[in-house]
């Protein structure tokens, strides 16, 4: 709920166990429906208000990100570059892409060229004769994308739009400074682990591993000879028990240096390893590990810390679960939709929407 405040109002909030899902997609499509009845009747019990319409977030392995490029002569007499040449040289980019099974959820213009000279800022306005541009494209798998969109409506809502969920929370988790000098936003959830990095205040690459928390607790109860419920209870406290403190330690060092190794391979991929001035920031689930920031700064060689949910730099405002980063995102990309992007505070990409996907959701709703 909001009406000219800048940060929208939680009137409430519905949690339910995720069923039916594996590495983020459906599996059990009538245990997904189930779950997200049950979430939905919460909020609508708690805020007194039915729910018909939904901004929706989606992860798992198949999101990922891709960069094309697409150029295009200038079309003017003067040769002025105009918001048509630009639309031009990035749905080249898009053509210029292999897609596959997969759609395009998102797409972020990452650099220009005009006459093959770089250019700070936006090109509009200038003149030359060919504009380059280079392009984030975020995909995801089709069926999954339809599967999530299909079990929504069975559930009674509608989907007004899909942001991809890294980039629905980066809103809660980074501000505008992070985003700008170079920054990673990583979720460690139950079963993936997915990292966004954003430079000059936009997306520079997104990419989900399928690995989690999860696996940290499985190793632990294998290691210890526990049950489940006691593994998970030991990974994200400090009381050790009757339990070696080194044993325990070093089971779950093992695994996290996994996932710093799959970090740390993909932040060299994309030339940005050790060259992130504002280093890492951790979400989900499992950012509550005790050793994590710690060990984080030694393997990545990068600044650490645990997502703190500040809203727009506002020290007084925060979302202090993390797990709630991606909901409250969602909420404040709605926000910036909805009122016509007046007072915007979110990144230009957000009005944004794969034309694909609107005619994806045209043909799946009743």
């Amino acid at each position: 709920s909001f009406k000219d405040d800048k940060i929208p109002k939680i009137i409430g909030t519905g949690s339910c166990v995720t069923k039916g899902i594996r590495h983020g997609y459906v599996f059990k499509f009538d245990d997904v429906v189930d779950s997200i009845k049950t979430a939905i009747a919460q909020a609508e019990n708690v805020s007194n208000t039915k729910i018909k319409r939904a901004f929706v977030s989606i992860g798992g392995i198949t999101l990922s990100s891709e960069v094309s490029t697409g150029s295009a002569i200038i079309s003017k007499a003067d040769n002025e570059v105009t918001i048509l040449d630009i639309s031009k040289a990035q749905k080249e980019s898009e053509a210029n892409l292999t897609l596959g099974n997969k759609k395009i959820i998102h797409s972020f213009p990452i650099s220009y060229k005009l006459d093959e000279k770089e250019v700070l800022g936006r090109p509009e306005g200038l003149h030359g004769i060919k504009l380059e541009v280079k392009t984030l494209f975020v995909t995801s798998l089709n069926q999954h994308i339809e599967d999530i969109v299909l079990a929504l409506t069975e559930a009674g809502v509608e989907p007004i739009d899909i942001v991809a969920s890294p980039i629905a929370a980066s809103f809660v988790a980074l501000n505008e400074r992070q985003k700008i000098v170079g920054c990673a936003l990583v979720n460690i959830g139950a079963e993936t682990v997915s990292i966004v990095v954003f430079e000059n205040g936009a997306p520079l690459s997104l990419h989900v591993f399928s690995i989690g928390s999860s696996d940290i607790t499985n190793d632990i109860a294998l290691g210890l000879k526990i049950p489940l419920e006691e593994a998970e209870s030991l990974k994200i406290n400090s009381d050790y028990g009757n339990f070696s403190k080194k044993k325990l330690d070093e089971i779950i060092e093992a695994r996290l240096t996994d996932i710093f190794e799959l970090i740390e391979n993909h932040l060299k991929k994309i030339k940005r390893n050790g060259l992130l001035p504002a280093g890492i920031i951790f979400t989900g689930g499992g950012s509550a590990i005790p050793m994590l920031e710690n060990l984080s700064k030694e393997t990545l060689n990068l600044p650490s810390k645990i997502g703190n949910g500040e809203i727009f730099g506002n020290t007084k405002t925060k979302v202090r679960d993390s797990s709630w980063f991606v909901a409250f995102g969602l909420c404040m990309s709605g926000k910036s939709s909805l009122i016509n992007n007046k007072n915007d505070n979110l990144p230009a990409f957000m009005k944004d929407i794969s034309s694909g996907l609107k005619s994806m959701f045209k043909q799946l709703l009743p």
